[in-house]
């Protein structure tokens, strides 16, 4: 795009006219932190006053965006008892990455989106947010991954905070154009497909069924220009019979839960048969060995991220026991009372963004700490799980 002044019902290659049925979709394809995607979105909409605009959100992004005092609301205990820190992180890094991007714009990340729902919410045009739970989607794609690519995954999501790409209106320009488009979509299909399938294909299926399950019969959807070229080609399809199966998150496997529970279950086990052929004595010097082999390692994580006093020695203390346990993990616990003892202060909140990019903020910002203690504390466990699992089936096997 060049400008913002189109004439009625003429609009560029950013938006795309889809019969289905008896509905007309206008499906208007965004860059999250673009100022000229506001502006084409707000344009659209004031020209077609459709029945229905449809937005690539879920409940909770939605809030996100329009709430500002959203912080307050966040309850960080409730999060680590539903063990959902880790999709904050997620969350947390993919939002800065897009500030990062959008700050050098002056747009906020996902501002054409809030756009739309404020036009239509002017005009009296009902919203339906059409995207599926971010939760799920996160879920789906990790799930989906195989072990060997989950460290690449990983490796590629912190990468993306160090990243000091700069980009331009003209930038953006290319990168919507669909060669370009197509090209990336292809290089994430190549080295991560089951991944790109769930964040990406599945929800090119979900957000079509839900754009044409919309009240009315002229739509307008605004959606993230990756997945215009996918969308095009699956919303005159007929999914709806998949749409609970790319709803729900998969259930962890029979094999993982029997891992899982298998190697306490061994370590136990072994130290009972040492303290049968060798005596108390010497299952209570293995036992004395597991604890000091999980408890200090876990303990010396909490130390590297600067935790509280208090959540130091729980470090010590849970590793032992929850490493005998796939239901909780020590980072878990840890990160529970880092919560307790250092609670991050709204501030903190809203700086997060900043502080994310930069590895001296992990250690300044509470907030970011608790992530630390999350996972330092929960790596210094799987180490010591593993070494002193080694040392017992060593003494097992020559006793």
């Amino acid at each position: 795009m060049t400008n913002t002044d189109f004439p009625a019902h003429s609009y560029p290659d950013d938006v795309a006219i889809i019969n289905a049925g008896e509905k007309t979709i206008l499906l208007v394809g965004t860059a999250h932190i673009s100022q000229q995607s506001a502006d084409l979105v707000e344009q659209v909409i004031a020209n077609e006053q459709p029945d229905t605009v449809c937005i690539e959100l879920d409940e909770k992004r939605f809030a996100a965006l329009s709430n500002r005092k959203r912080w307050e609301n966040l309850d960080l205990k409730e999060i680590i008892r539903k063990k959902q820190l880790s999709t904050l992180l997620v969350n947390l890094i993919l939002a800065s990455y897009q500030k990062k991007l959008g700050g050098q714009l002056g747009v906020m990340p996902g501002s054409e989106l809030l756009r739309a729902a404020q036009i239509a919410e002017e005009n009296n045009i009902p919203v339906e947010l059409c995207d599926r739970e971010v939760r799920i989607t996160l879920r789906r794609a990790w799930h989906a991954t195989s072990l060997w690519k989950k460290g690449y995954l990983v490796a590629s999501l912190f990468a993306s905070l160090f990243d000091t790409t700069e980009l331009n209106e003209e930038k953006l320009a290319e990168l919507r154009s669909k060669d370009v488009l197509s090209e990336l979509m292809d290089e994430l299909g190549n080295s991560l497909p089951d991944t790109k399938k769930a964040l990406i294909d599945e929800r090119d299926i979900f957000m079509a069924e839900k754009i044409k399950a919309a009240a009315g019969n002229r739509i307008v959807a605004v959606v993230g220009a990756g997945h215009m070229e996918g969308m095009q080609q699956v919303i005159k399809q007929n999914n709806r019979e998949i749409m609970g199966k790319i709803n729900t998150i998969p259930p962890v496997s029979k094999i993982w839960k029997a891992i899982g529970w298998s190697i306490p279950a061994a370590i136990l086990l072994s130290i009972a048969v040492i303290g049968f052929r060798q005596g108390a004595g010497e299952a209570g010097a293995n036992a004395l060995y597991w604890i000091l082999a999980n408890g200090i390692p876990s303990a010396i994580g909490a130390v590297f991220a600067w935790a509280h006093p208090a959540t130091i020695i729980s470090a010590f203390a849970a590793a032992p026991v929850t490493s005998l346990t796939p239901v909780i993990g020590a980072g878990y616990v840890c990160a529970f009372v880092q919560v307790m003892t250092r609670p991050p202060v709204v501030k903190e909140f809203e700086n997060v963004g900043n502080d994310i990019g930069k590895i001296r903020g992990w250690w300044r910002n509470k907030l970011l700490r608790i992530f630390l203690v999350f996972i330092m504390t929960g790596l210094g466990s799987s180490i010591g799980t593993w070494v002193g699992g080694y040392r017992i089936f060593t003494n097992l096997f020559q006793s």
